[in-house]
């Protein structure tokens, strides 16, 4: 792939584009060990070598990051008062961003990634792509919870929920559930429960689509998708 210098550089996080015209003025970059001063210049992504004060700059196209999203962080790429979702990714890259969003107090699954053709085709409703929730709700857990869940809900909107799976882990006074649900609706799960008259005490979200939340990842924590994990969900 052929890219401008400087949509290179700015692509790969070393300053914005008027940042690294002047850094390429400077004469700080070279390509294939000799230095380069117009930020028109066209780079072969897969064959130069770019170094930015002798530190290679490699260009990667997109990332793809599983983030275990910890509750009290915001699920958006900017906040003023608040943590985002973005602040916890160590990333050169401006342009990365979460693909959907979990409420400020639910926790689990979130991709992060600068992939807009992959965030499209998970969030968008005609791909019924799987969102998989673990729930501890206040109530008791029923059959008939399970058969209303299926035929879907009415949360105040125009239209019913679709159809969501609801598998009962264990039934009392607090029960544990499994929900399964294809669309995003604003505080979906939550609404739903309370549809059914039970309350939601704690949310995670464990998978979407193919991807499953790593066992091992603490909130807070992330790490980059593997090859395969892309590939299933490309």
């Amino acid at each position: 792939m052929k890219l401008r210098l400087d949509k290179y550089l700015a692509d790969m996080g070393v300053g914005t584009r008027s940042e690294v015209k002047r850094v390429i003025a400077r004469g700080l970059i070279s390509i294939d060990g000799c230095v380069v001063k117009k930020p028109e210049t066209k780079i072969d992504t897969e064959q130069d070598k770019v170094l930015y004060q002798e530190q290679r700059i490699s260009y990667v196209e997109y990332e793809y990051y599983m983030l275990n999203k910890p509750a009290g962080v915001v699920s958006a790429t900017e906040d003023k008062r608040e943590c985002t979702v973005i602040d916890l990714i160590d990333s050169r890259r401006k342009d990365l961003f979460p693909v959907g969003r979990l409420d400020k107090d639910t926790e689990g699954l979130l991709l992060i990634t600068n992939d807009g053709q992959l965030s499209h085709r998970l969030l968008s409703p005609k791909k019924h792509v799987d969102k998989v929730y673990y729930a501890r709700i206040k109530g008791i857990a029923t059959k008939e919870d399970v058969k209303v869940f299926y035929e879907g809900l009415d949360i105040g909107e125009a239209h019913r929920t679709l159809p969501a799976k609801l598998c009962i882990l264990r039934s009392g006074g607090e029960s544990e559930v499994e929900v399964t649900v294809q669309e995003g609706k604003f505080h979906q799960v939550k609404r739903m429960f309370h549809a059914v008259g039970k309350e939601v005490l704690y949310l995670k979200r464990i998978q979407m689509g193919s991807l499953k939340l790593d066992d091992s990842l603490l909130p807070g924590a992330y790490r980059k998708l593997t090859k395969k994990e892309i590939q299933l969900l490309c």
